[in-house]
């Protein structure tokens, strides 16, 4: 694979941690703000709706760039979103700096699924694609569980100061390794945005939303599922999120394998499992030794749906496929704030802490739905 895969995969790392790193603070950030847990899982809302909603405008007004100057002004944006996140004097002031972390983030990889599927032979892009999001799962095994651990140890705001350092570091690799290419012939924004009119595009993008719904209702609060449920020490959060991390990038390495073969398939089964490991979830909280593994395997199902649904999408907007991957990466975060936003109101509505797996498991049913349609419709299709 090309050096410019790990490159990307650098700066995934780092956008990875910012992104994840609040679930296993949640407890220290509602106890520094006086809030409840729920209103601080909203800082997980709040950052994905910030993708959703960012990245694709971003990724059209930048269509003047060159993709790896787009790259590395992204990663300017996160680097000053942390920083804004790291000296926040207030919970409204930390979400802002969320929000432009993670208006960067949108953009980010959906210009690096671009660059990523473009630099290897069509039949390996599944898998290119899915090396690149591979420092996203990295940053669970690796950044999540060493950031909870430095914000437990030595507060919050020096996770955030070490996102910054990761960040900078990402900004570095794409300078020195992503290969300066020429600015993409998208025909214009019009053009761009006339993939929109295909049926096929919106059905992709649903399946991301329901398809990927379920992992945050479970892991934005996993830390009180562990404490309050589990009776497990806050210090054991750490190592139970690095097993976790470990599910994702096993999880993403499969789901790249088997999208190279058959994107649809691959799509039903990696969304059948997760329903159904939410189950398990729900129904093993109270046993610590049931609940780590259920916990690892949802991991590995969580990101075994990324390559196919990023592929799916890339398929279905042939005519504008940086924009289009853009909006699903939207679509992603789109399901998480659905996620995490239902989920906390299972909580606040007095269903306890298992109410997000439950959650997870009803939202994994509409993903299979949507996936369903989406199957017809492109079978319809084939014989024109």
């Amino acid at each position: 694979m090309p050096l410019a895969l790990f490159a990307l995969a650098i700066s995934a790392f780092g956008i990875g941690t910012t992104e994840f790193i609040i679930n296993g603070l949640l407890p220290e950030l509602a106890a520094d703000f006086s809030v409840t847990i729920p209103a601080a899982g909203l800082l997980v809302s709040g950052y994905a709706l910030g993708v959703a909603v960012g990245g694709p405008p971003l990724t059209m007004f930048g269509g003047r760039l060159s993709r790896k100057t787009m790259l590395l002004s992204l990663m300017v944006l996160f680097i000053v979103g942390n920083l804004l996140s790291a000296l926040a004097p207030s919970y409204g002031v930390l979400m802002v700096g969320r929000v432009l972390a993670a208006f960067a983030h949108g953009a980010y990889f959906g210009v690096g699924s671009v660059v990523a599927a473009d630099l290897v032979a069509p039949q390996k892009r599944a898998s290119a694609i899915a090396l690149m999001f591979t420092g996203l799962t990295l940053a669970n095994v690796l950044g999540v569980p060493l950031g909870t651990w430095i914000g437990q140890a030595f507060g919050w705001r020096a996770t955030f100061w070490v996102v910054v350092v990761i960040g900078v570091a990402g900004l570095a690799g794409v300078l020195a390794l992503v290969p300066r290419q020429p600015r993409p012939e998208s025909g214009g924004i019009l053009r761009e945005l006339a993939t929109f009119r295909k049926a096929g595009v919106w059905l992709a993008l649903a399946m991301t939303v329901f398809g990927f719904a379920p992992v945050f209702a479970v892991i934005t609060f996993i830390a009180p599922i562990m404490t309050g449920v589990g009776g497990f020490s806050p210090g054991a959060v750490p190592v139970v999120m690095a097993l976790f991390g470990v599910g994702l990038v096993v999880g993403n390495l499969i789901g790249g394998r088997l999208a190279d073969r058959a994107v649809m398939p691959s799509i039903y089964g990696s969304v059948a499992l997760l329903t159904l490991l939410a189950v398990v979830v729900a129904l093993v909280a109270g046993n610590q030794v049931a609940f780590v593994v259920a916990i690892t395997l949802f991991g590995v199902a969580a990101f075994a749906t990324v390559p196919p649904l990023q592929t799916r999408v890339l398929d279905a907007a042939a005519g504008a496929p940086t924009l289009a991957s853009a909006a699903n990466i939207g679509a992603f975060n789109l399901g998480n704030a659905i996620g995490s936003f239902a989920a906390g109101l299972t909580i606040d509505a007095g269903l306890g802490y298992t109410a997000p797996a439950w959650t997870a498991a009803v939202l994994g049913l509409a993903g299979l739905a949507v996936a369903g349609a989406a199957g017809a419709q492109a079978r319809r299709l084939v014989p024109a």
